[in-house]
């Protein structure tokens, strides 16, 4: 059942979908697509998202973007833009949806402490734990581990940020999970992925540099007025507010400067993208995979503008005290944690410890597997039951 959107020559047919690893009867009333978004949608890992760090860890705020409000903000903003372009909004839908699924507690802070941790048994990564949650650790189904999506999600969320590997370079130099999947269900990591995928990477983009904006001003970490003065999009923008609406209340005004940034980044990427596709004129989504460059993205100017803002929101935001406290404790509880959960397996719960292995490079990422799992209240609760020694805990 394709979508009445899709008009693309080059958007992805669910019909010529390339199927699954493990054979399902299809659905009678969904696509392929809209399937793999309704499995993403009712998976335990994406319920976990509403506890898990966006920037400010979720228990400092009801009203800071956890990873779940976030995705449903890429989700949107990818369908949307699928949408104008004529593509298959279910698959980028999809592939926004399943993007930060492997994200561990605390955010990008959470990922580098185990990274570190894992060092010895093969390291790790959120996007390659997302392979791990959708192809082996997501449990419900009874023929099969994972919720095993089609090729072409997998491939999305794989490559969303464009080929994994060049030509001729060997597959073993990628995570073994990559190696691993890879050998039962062959991704062609040397190319592109659809165009679709491609919009769920840029809508992330789009999120993420616009809400943290959001969320820095309603924390009080900097002013609307020092962005303005390093970030020249900004103060255009927050200038054309003030003309239209000179005696709006603050919150307002914040919340209009948002939403004119959002619209700018939007159609820039249409413009630019309708540009690229002039230019190449792909006439299949095989074609659109063995380009030399991504279809979809955004023009040399709001790519420099986004650069500016990046830089700005690193020193001001990022690298705030109160943040680099938080990261603080976040590094010491993960850390912490995994030292006791590698050293001690049987302190792991029952439903883990059953899964143990003597093999240390097994134990080890079976201990990564719990942890990245946690939310940022979990990972907080069960260090406190380990380490805090108060008899009425």
């Amino acid at each position: 059942m394709a979508s009445q959107y899709v008009t693309a020559p080059f958007a992805a047919n669910p019909q010529l979908s390339r199927g699954r690893c493990w054979r399902e009867p299809e659905s009678q009333t969904r696509s392929p697509f809209e399937r793999d978004r309704d499995r993403i949608i009712h998976s335990t890992g994406f319920r976990r998202l509403k506890g898990k760090t966006q920037v400010f860890i979720a228990h400092e705020g009801d009203h800071f973007r956890t990873r779940l409000t976030h995705s449903l903000e890429v989700a949107q903003i990818a369908r949307s833009v699928s949408r104008r372009l004529g593509l298959n909004e279910d698959l980028a839908e999809a592939c926004a949806l399943a993007h930060d699924l492997g994200h561990p507690p605390f955010g990008h802070t959470g990922e580098h402490v185990l990274a570190e941790c894992m060092k010895p048994w093969g390291g790790f990564d959120h996007n390659a734990q997302t392979l791990r949650l959708l192809t082996r650790l997501e449990r419900k189904y009874p023929s099969f581990d994972g919720l095993n999506l089609t090729w072409e999600t997998l491939e999305g969320t794989c490559k969303h940020n464009g080929p994994m590997l060049q030509p001729g370079v060997a597959l073993d130099t990628l995570a073994p999970v990559w190696t691993h999947l890879n050998a039962e269900f062959d991704l062609d990591l040397t190319t592109f992925a659809s165009s679709e995928a491609q919009v769920a990477s840029v809508a992330d983009d789009i999120a993420y540099n616009n809400h943290d904006i959001d969320d820095a001003l309603t924390g009080g970490i900097f002013t609307l007025s020092e962005l303005c003065e390093a970030v020249p999009l900004v103060a255009n923008v927050f200038a054309s507010v003030q003309v239209d609406y000179p005696d709006l209340e603050r919150s307002r005004v914040q919340g209009e400067v948002i939403r004119r940034l959002i619209g700018i980044w939007v159609r820039d990427l249409l413009d630019e993208t309708r540009r690229r596709i002039a230019r190449f004129n792909p006439h299949s989504v095989e074609h659109v995979r063995a380009l030399p460059q991504a279809l979809v993205g955004f023009s040399e100017e709001m790519t420099a503008e986004a650069s500016l803002l990046r830089q700005f929101l690193y020193t001001k935001m990022y690298r705030h005290w109160k943040m680099n406290r938080a990261r603080s404790k976040a590094r010491r509880i993960i850390r912490e944690l995994f030292e006791a959960f590698l050293n001690e397996p049987d302190t792991l719960p029952p439903v883990w410890h059953d899964r143990h292995s003597d093999n240390p490079a097994k134990a080890a990422r079976l201990v990564c597997d719990y942890i990245a799992g946690m939310t940022d209240d979990f990972a907080i609760d069960e260090h406190r039951r380990l380490f805090n020694i108060d008899r009425t805990l």
